[in-house]
């Protein structure tokens, strides 16, 4: 018996290994195409570029409301006053808009992952398969799947702004179709990974597919389907920072007009609340998924 399987294993680890060098050859072909194009440059100075970036970055812009001077001027070259202004008052106003923009965010991304579980669920359902659904109907799923994970949250959102107008609804449906393929790919693997004889013991007592699904299938998988949502709902606040790149509101707006002014110091603040956002939502997704445990 155990001579029968060193073959076996043998062909496992040559197999792994031809897969390895196949991905090393890979990489080894694209740096060498791109280098041979001369697109691996760094540019000019990247060093005294990287050094002035950090030490504008160094100073959030935030620290302007409390230590900001009250009266900056702004001359023209001939030494013109041209106008004055009290930063603090500035920055605590722009403050202001960016905890409208926080919210504003978040509502995109809880609004949408919700809407991606509703579209997922009777996808994965269709797509999984261990509850056998007709044919023609599961490869329509699966592959419905697979088109709305190809296609990326931007390229739905720029679509969707021609569709439905600037505003966080072209936001909300961009990532509801998007995570929609992540979620039912997700969800249909939990339902494939549950106990087949608990099902099957469903099924044989005549129970219709409706039944079967929420009494053996449903209890079952619910634990790693809710951890699933909070895991997509966890990178879609992340992803959502970007649409308002293309107008969808939000964050990304800010991040737009702060990259577009070099406003670095903003730029730092708006990461800083970027990173505070996903660093609470995953201490409390955390929580909830160690209590459904």
């Amino acid at each position: 018996m155990l001579n029968a399987t060193l073959p076996g294993l043998d062909r496992g680890r040559l197999g792994f290994a031809a897969l390895v060098l196949a991905y090393a050859l890979l990489v080894a072909a694209c740096a060498a195409t791109l280098a041979a194009a001369g697109d691996l440059s760094l540019g000019r100075q990247p060093w005294d570029n990287l050094l002035r970036s950090l030490a504008e970055f160094s100073r959030p812009s935030f620290l302007d409301a409390w230590f900001g001077p009250e009266r900056l001027e702004y001359r023209s070259d001939d030494g013109t006053l041209l106008r004055v202004e009290n930063r603090r008052e500035v920055e605590a106003a722009w403050l202001a808009g960016l905890g409208r923009a926080t919210w504003v965010t978040f509502q995109i991304a809880t609004l949408g992952t919700l809407g991606a579980a509703v579209l997922a669920l009777p996808l994965a359902v269709l797509a999984a398969r261990n509850l056998h659904a007709p044919w023609p109907l599961a490869v329509a799923a699966r592959r419905l799947l697979d088109a709305l994970r190809a296609v990326h949250t931007l390229v739905f959102g720029l679509v969707l702004v021609g569709i439905v107008g600037l505003g966080p609804t072209a936001g909300i449906l961009a990532i509801a179709l998007h995570s929609a393929g992540t979620l039912g790919k997700l969800f249909a693997e939990s339902i494939e990974s549950l106990d087949r004889g608990a099902v099957q013991a469903v099924r044989a007592t005549g129970a219709t597919p409706l039944q079967v699904f929420f009494q053996a299938v449903w209890p079952a998988a619910l634990p790693q389907a809710v951890s699933h949502h909070l895991y997509v709902w966890e990178f879609n606040i992340r992803d959502s920072t970007i649409l308002g790149l293309i107008g969808a509101g939000g964050l990304g707006l800010l991040i737009s007009e702060a990259v577009s002014l070099f406003q670095w110091g903003r730029l730092a603040t708006l990461i800083i609340v970027v990173i505070a956002l996903v660093v609470a939502f995953d201490a409390l997704s955390r929580r909830i998924r160690t209590a459904l445990a």
